[in-house]
């Protein structure tokens, strides 16, 4: 049983085999009202109620998790992945709280300024800004 499942089945409640049997169900493309009207047998009587937050729930946890993996990456790239840091991001729960992780290192986008500065031009910027400024005192 993997992560997800394990969360699911203790937020539903279910037995591990009705959680497997449903999520196969789900993955294979079957949708919600045809699983709970002809697949009972399979899912063990669960209400298309039940289904549909399985579902949902289902969906929010994928998502959860490759972002959990996009971020160890992007982070990774940087050269500041911690150990600490990665047992943060894998236990984080809700997405809100696996981008407050984030929010440090994320990038910021392009602008001018960044890009003269990765070219090496931030200190001839400050000398330019130096003289402008005794300029504007004289």
């Amino acid at each position: 049983m993997n992560k997800i499942e394990e969360i699911l089945a203790e937020e539903f409640n279910l037995r591990r085999s009705q959680i497997e049997n449903t999520l196969k169900l789900i993955e294979e493309g079957n949708t919600i009202p045809f699983i709970a009207r002809y697949r009972k047998e399979v899912t063990g009587n669960l209400s298309d109620e039940i289904l549909r937050d399985l579902n949902e729930r289902l969906t929010y946890l994928k998502n959860l998790e490759s972002r959990k993996e996009e971020i160890i990456r992007l982070i990774d790239e940087q050269g500041k992945l911690t150990d600490e840091l990665r047992q943060n991001i894998e236990n984080a729960l809700v997405l809100s709280k696996l981008e407050d992780i984030y929010r440090p290192y994320k990038q910021k986008k392009k602008t001018r300024g960044t890009i003269a500065k990765e070219k090496g031009l931030e200190p001839l910027s400050i000398i330019i800004y130096m003289r402008k400024r005794k300029r504007e005192y004289k």
